[in-house]
């Protein structure tokens, strides 16, 4: 019998996908990875009974190698990754590693198809299979092109640019001085904006207000404004001479608030964070869950149009329920719904939709407040306009004209499922005509003065990414996310990005050096010949290659120029020797290192003018001034809390591997120096229980509360507290292979029995110790890891860290001590 492999881009929808096709029937099973599930059933295919096998892949290239054992000996794929670019790059990445394993087809027989749908439902999916066509190798090549030009000028920039300045400045705070060439220009923006406030020189100007009573009402001034005082006070005075405002005319228009167009990514991303307060980044994950999930239509697209054949009546029948909108629903299916706007088609996916019911409690927090607004969003694009009747009242005084206007509402439409676009309340105009006179209560100048921009919102930036082609509708979360990640931008109150210090220098630097490399225009140029290639109108060597030979010049004028941008950089940091606080001594002039806490933390000496990098994201302090026998650096420690892990290190060590089994960023817990008193070969007990590669090596600054640590992951086991000594022995347990341990209590203190106070042991295997070991910050990953059964490898691995299998039922003991 056949069998055809089908591949998702995400195991949640492998399974949705496989249970809607298999109308519930198939059986699943862990794929060879440990992390995607195989969903398998029996189906029909080309009018013949086949096997299925569904799986998703875990993203991209070096998460696919399983895929191809999977694929072995099958006849057919269908390929139902996301219905986007991407999408398609992605199935070639798994053409590339199944086709090799599947089994040969016969005389130019298809083998390959590709599944196009919008939504997680039983129609959507089911259209999708009876209509399979081909992957789009335009749209994978497009992708390629932009990941490998985006890969290559973004790294040669950033490398540079970070090694240069980093090792300059002590207190730019930021770990990476990254470009992009969509990063940057976005970027760009936001500093633009920044100048254009900083520049802008307030100008006083002055109004004329007038008020009329019975009933009273403030006029406005037909000139609006004047900026000389003297003139101004000159119309007062005009203006003054008259106690009368006569009306001039009387205007009543109907007009009306359009309906919003279908939704599609930009706007939704727009409107979540003017109105929702939820950036981007966040925005589209909370969107992709609720696809993945089957309550929304795929979330990326630029379609903001309805297709001909769009049921927009079931759509809409299926929100009847719901009491937030019920009202409005059932009135629009009674009475019929209003034909949408006409908007673009861009040829992807249909705007975003709610697919299905669902409430407040299904999805809870972010996740409701966004399926809400979309579904709120849906309705209003099928109802009516919203309809108000705009009065306007002119008048005049003396020789001066001023008027008032206000609105009044007809039919609240479209407004009623959207209340926060609705027309305000306003005070009734008063009932008059021409020749009307009312009686002027008050004339007087008001000085007032123009105002600033404000920063830029996330909603301002989208929109300005959008307009000048920056980045596609899955990129621009990713964009915002980065500049604000690398400390170039704040998100201030009200989602506005206020640019820091160092995101204003690198982009007034570019602008010294090469506008270009800010400005939008290159980057848009580039976008429009990526979309030629998507299109089969480009060739896509030809445009890869001019464009890294424009940014390759690019690089090489700015590598010359840099000069320019560091006179920026001099004037607003603080040079390396000048930044930090004295923190330890350095091996090689014996003088005090200085420690620099602000991103990345590092050590510098400023006699021998080095500086030495260290773990991130954890506190360093001087460790008891002992000193590495290699080097003479003296150690540091660090600590990711009382609760955490923590281990010493040689600042010249974690820079420059002293063994060839080390890399760099390796501390004492992973250096394997055959006697040192701080190393894995002294220190290390067993192999770690719950990953492969790492060992669980003691933490001899932890006591009273002893604990021992993975030099890997993140498992902590904690044992003996109250304990007066704990150290590690040179013999090993005959059973398991680990290091034995030798404790030593106080008298009031000690759990041993007898009211003894030292013991030797293994932590695994002896009893006495059984009930004195916690395993903390595991999650279990095997099946095996349970009470009962399972196999592991232990020993500490002296020297190069290898290590033995444990008999089997060892292992079986050793896991229900953790579970």
């Amino acid at each position: 019998m056949k069998t055809v492999l089908m591949v998702a881009e995400k195991p949640s929808l492998a399974q949705s996908i496989a249970k809607i096709l298999s109308k519930g029937s198939c059986s699943s099973r862990k794929g060879l990875n440990g992390a995607c599930s195989v969903h398998e059933y029996m189906g029909t295919f080309s009018g013949q009974s086949m096997r299925f096998k569904m799986t998703s892949v875990c993203g991209h290239v070096m998460s696919l190698d399983f895929i191809g054992v999977e694929a072995k000996g099958c006849d057919y794929v269908v390929l139902w990754l996301d219905c986007d670019k991407e999408g398609e790059n992605i199935c070639f990445e798994v053409l590339d590693a199944i086709e090799p394993v599947m089994t040969r087809p016969y005389g130019g027989e298809k083998t390959v198809y590709r599944a196009k749908f919008s939504s997680i439902t039983d129609t959507d999916i089911w259209a999708a299979m009876s209509k399979l066509g081909e992957p789009n190798r335009n749209e994978a090549l497009s992708v390629d092109a932009r990941q490998e030009l985006d890969l290559r000028i973004g790294c040669a920039f950033t490398r540079f640019q970070t090694k240069y300045f980093q090792g300059k400045y002590g207190n730019l705070d930021s770990s990476l001085i990254s470009f992009g060439p969509c990063q940057t220009p976005t970027l760009g923006f936001c500093v633009e904006r920044h100048d254009k406030i900083q520049s802008f020189k307030p100008e006083t100007y002055w109004v004329i207000q007038a008020k009329v009573s019975e009933p009273p009402l403030t006029l406005d001034w037909d000139r609006v404004r004047v900026f000389d005082r003297e003139v101004g006070q000159m119309f007062v005075n005009i203006t003054k001479t008259s106690k009368e405002a006569k009306v001039e005319s009387v205007s009543k228009k109907e007009k009306a608030k359009q309906r919003p167009l279908a939704l599609n990514t930009v706007e939704m991303l727009r409107v979540a964070s003017s109105s929702l307060g939820m950036g981007p980044q966040h925005t589209m994950q909370i969107a992709e869950r609720l696809y993945t999930q089957g309550y929304i239509s795929y979330p990326r697209t630029e379609t903001n149009h309805y297709h001909d054949n769009f049921d927009l009546k079931g759509t809409l029948k299926q929100q009847a329920n719901n009491p937030f909108w019920a009202q409005e629903v059932k009135a629009l299916l009674s009475e019929g719904l209003n034909r949408p706007r006409k908007g673009a088609d861009a040829g992807d996916h249909p705007p975003i939709t709610p697919m299905r019911a669902a409430s407040e409690g299904e999805l809870g927090g972010d996740g409701w407040r966004l399926y809400e607004y979309i579904v709120r969003h849906f309705i209003a694009t099928v109802s009516q306009d919203c309809k108000y009747l705009q009065t306007t009242i002119s008048f005049s005084i003396a020789s001066e004209g001023f008027s008032c206007s206000g609105k009044t509402l007809i039919s609240p439409g479209f407004t009623e499922v959207m209340p926060w676009l609705g027309i305000p309340v306003e005070e009734a105009m008063p009932v008059c005509e021409r020749g009307d006179v009312f009686s002027v209560e008050e004339v007087k100048l008001v000085e007032r003065q123009t105002c600033p921009p404000d920063y830029l919102t996330e909603a301002d930036l989208i929109t300005l990414m959008e307009k000048h082609g920056i980045g596609t509708d899955a990129s621009i979360p990713v964009h915002i996310n980065n500049i604000s990640q690398r400390n170039y931008v704040t998100v201030e109150s009200g989602r506005k990005l206020k640019p820091t210090n160092l995101g204003i220098v690198l982009v007034h630097g570019y602008y010294k050096t090469d506008a270009e490399l800010v400005l939008p225009t290159i980057r848009s140029a580039v976008e429009k010949q990526l979309n030629l290639i998507a299109q089969g109108k480009a060739n896509y060597q030809q445009v890869l290659q001019h464009t890294l030979d424009i940014f390759k010049r690019k690089f090489h004028y700015f590598f010359d120029s840099i000069a320019s941008m560091d006179e920026l950089m001099e004037a607003s940091f603080s040079p390396i020797a000048a930044t930090g606080k004295p923190l330890s001594r350095c091996g090689k002039c014996h003088r005090f290192m200085k420690y620099i806490q602000a991103k990345p933390s590092r050590l510098h000496c400023a006699g021998c003018d080095e500086t030495y990098s260290l773990p991130q994201n954890g506190a360093i302090k001087l460790y008891k001034e002992l000193r590495c026998p290699l080097d003479e650096f003296e150690l540091v420690l660090w600590t990711s809390g009382s609760r955490g892990k923590s281990y010493p290190l040689c600042p010249y060590c974690f820079s420059n591997p002293p063994f060839r089994d080390m890399k760099k960023g390796m501390g004492c817990n992973e250096c394997t120096h055959p006697s040192c008193q701080h190393s894995l070969n002294s220190l290390g007990i067993a192999q770690c229980v719950e990953c492969e590669a790492g060992v669980l090596v003691l933490d001899p600054n932890s006591g009273p509360k002893w604990k021992m640590a993975c030099n890997k992951c993140n498992v902590m086991v904690h044992f003996f507290e109250q304990a007066h000594r704990v150290q590690v022995a040179l013999e090993s347990c005959e059973t398991c292979e680990a290091s034995l341990v030798a404790v030593d209590f106080n008298k009031t203190r000690s759990p041993l029995p007898d009211g003894e106070t030292q013991h030797s042991g293994c932590v695994f295997c002896d009893p006495v110790f059984q009930d004195l070991v916690e395993l903390k910050h595991a999650t279990m990953r095997h099946p095996s890891m349970t009470r009962g059964g399972g196999a592991r490898r232990g020993g500490r691995g002296r020297g190069r860290g290898r290590r033995e299998k444990k008999p089997k039922d060892k292992m079986a003991a050793l896991a229900a001590y953790f579970v």
